[in-house]
């Protein structure tokens, strides 16, 4: 599970639940179905709009992705597996890996490895896995801006149903106490819009991007590996050219 995806999920539920108690609003003022319909129903339909249906069907794929853990290798895992590669292949030669590739479940992982084991030459099977690697960033990037969409369109939709309430709640002036109810009420969609935009789908969008980077970052430590192997190079050189890529990652991420 990731604890960071549920920890914030709920974290933001109840930092606003208990915001508008601390404000004397009543939580019951939050079951307005017209509102709910206009924010939930609304930015369902613009994202199914702007998005071909066979990115869509993978939403709920994806929410299982942010909230469970990586099921790809770690950088460092990553490192250990090709440098025990490096070396069975320096002692008894490239075809002893053709063994291992079967107790392997990384299919990019697998996939090097029969290109490695197949001959193919180092620039070949570079070419070959960055272009594993673009399409992989690229169906990532698509399935982020699913969500990127979903949080720009709930926060103009909550003004859509505010706006909505708010003609509704001036066509009824004369009575001032249901006057202030309906506005009440108006701006529930604002706060629905802004809620989710803000809170649930760009945050979500975030996510995927984070996961999609630290897959990036492993599988291109294995490219680079196997590609180092391909090579003949020196396993103690090859560690040290891969534990860059962790070095570089950690650098990233507390600048």
């Amino acid at each position: 599970m990731d604890l960071s995806s549920i920890a914030g999920l709920v974290m933001g539920f109840v930092a606003v639940g208990v915001g508008m108690v601390l404000k004397g609003v009543h939580p019951s003022s939050l079951a307005n179905p017209a509102a709910i319909l206009i924010i939930i129903v609304g930015t369902i339909a613009a994202v199914a709009i702007a998005t071909p249906l066979n990115e869509l069907k993978n939403f709920p794929k994806l929410l299982g992705i942010i909230f469970t853990g990586s099921k790809f290798m770690s950088a460092s895992e990553a490192i250990e597996k090709i440098l025990e590669f490096a070396e069975m292949a320096r002692r008894e030669g490239l075809l002893v890996l053709e063994a291992r590739i079967q107790e392997e479940s990384d299919p990019f992982l697998v996939r090097g490895l029969q290109l490695l084991v197949d001959g193919v030459d180092s620039d070949q099977l570079s070419e070959s896995m960055e272009a594993d690697i673009a399409a992989m960033e690229n169906r990532h990037n698509a399935n982020a801006n699913i969500f990127t969409q979903a949080g720009t369109y709930a926060p103009t939709l909550g003004v859509l149903g505010a706006v909505l309430g708010l003609i509704a709640a001036l066509g009824n002036m004369e009575d001032v106490e249901a006057l202030g109810h309906a506005i009440a009420a108006a701006f529930v969609a604002t706060l629905l819009g802004i809620f989710t935009g803000y809170v649930l789908w760009l945050p979500m969008s975030n996510k995927l991007k984070q996961k999609s980077k630290q897959e990036v970052l492993v599988r291109t430590i294995v490219m680079e590996g196997i590609v180092g192997i391909c090579r003949g190079m020196n396993p103690r050189m090859l560690r040290d050219n891969l534990s860059n890529y962790i070095a570089a990652s950690a650098r990233e991420s507390s600048s």
